[in-house]
């Protein structure tokens, strides 16, 4: 049972709390101070007004399943505007304050960010017809690809490996129009529930299926086909990270795989590299695979080889 402690009495045990907290608000402000040269500290994103935000796209896009349990199908259409109304206002808002924090890209008065984060947010809501249209190849993907699954139904509320890929394109769409910190937040959010960590940079096709899905890690610069298939623990990962002459990374260079159409890649395999994995490949389980493979290749685990040498035989 846990003892709940009142300020004072902590003082009397000997925690001296106000000395704590002023050697804490002294340490974050030399760390803010180090960041921001103007002395200005913004106002940052929030996680939980954009978790709310996910939400209740996902529920505009598939209202039936994560939408209110009582809008018939008569209200739907008032219940679609009210909720994405909101969650569009609350992103607009949210993206603001991303442009606050950066001031990047000619957005340098508060005017210009305040449009410009308008003009994202209008460019990402025409793009919601356009995402459920290939999120419904996913669907179908993962309903034709497991013969575990029973109805379409099941799939869209059970399979972890589409909740992420439904997180993952609202990401994407995000992550190209350019507030790039929103779109990790949606991602690592996606990431937290399903144990799927899909970068919103990765570029990935229609009909895409990942199954079972703990585990699976796929890198920012990632481009994936159509009618691909992966398992859990699958890698798609950079190789090595290149240097400049100062020793930091260079970053935003091509340094993921790239997966052609077709292919099939299972459970545990570890793909690194810029390298192509040629269209209707299979990658066998637990494969380790750093060099590029034409299109219909078999690629499997290397099996040991037993012999027995007699009568001077293999000298």
């Amino acid at each position: 049972m846990t003892r709940h402690v009142e300020p004072h009495a902590l003082k009397e045990e000997g925690i001296a709390l106000a000395e704590i907290v002023a050697a804490l608000r002294a340490l974050r402000r030399s760390s803010q101070r180090s960041r921001y040269s103007n002395g200005v500290v913004p106002r940052l994103p929030s996680r939980e007004a954009i978790l709310e935000i996910v939400e209740s796209l996902v529920g505009v896009l598939f209202p039936r399943h994560f939408g209110a349990p009582d809008v018939s199908e008569e209200s739907v259409d008032g219940y679609l505007i009210y909720k994405l109304d909101a969650a569009l206002r609350s992103l607009q808002e949210q993206v603001r304050l991303e442009l606050d924090l950066f001031g990047e890209g000619g957005h340098a008065t508060a005017a210009a960010r305040q449009a410009k984060a308008e003009e994202v947010v209008r460019v990402f809501a025409r793009s919601l017809p356009r995402l459920r249209a290939v999120l419904d190849t996913d669907i179908r993907a993962a309903f034709d690809g497991d013969p575990a699954a029973r109805s379409i139904d099941e799939v869209v509320f059970c399979y972890p490996g589409v909740a992420a890929v439904i997180r993952h394109r609202l990401a994407h769409e995000l992550y190209a129009l350019g507030v790039r910190m929103l779109a990790r937040i949606v991602s690592e959010i996606a990431h937290s529930q399903t144990g799927i960590d899909i970068h919103p940079g990765a570029q990935i096709g229609e009909s895409f299926f990942i199954d079972h899905g703990t585990g699976v890690v796929i890198g920012e610069t990632a481009r994936i086909g159509k009618g691909v298939r992966i398992y859990q623990a699958v890698t798609l990962g950079a190789k090595r990270f290149e240097q400049d002459g100062a020793g930091a990374l260079v970053k935003g260079q091509p340094r993921h795989p790239i997966v052609e159409d077709d292919v099939v890649i299972y459970a545990g395999a570890t793909v690194l590299g810029r390298i192509t994995i040629g269209r209707g490949s299979s990658i066998g389980g637990n494969v380790w695979l750093t060099h590029s493979v034409p299109p219909g290749s078999n690629i499997t685990q290397a099996k040991a080889c037993v012999e027995t040498f007699g009568d001077g035989s293999g000298i």
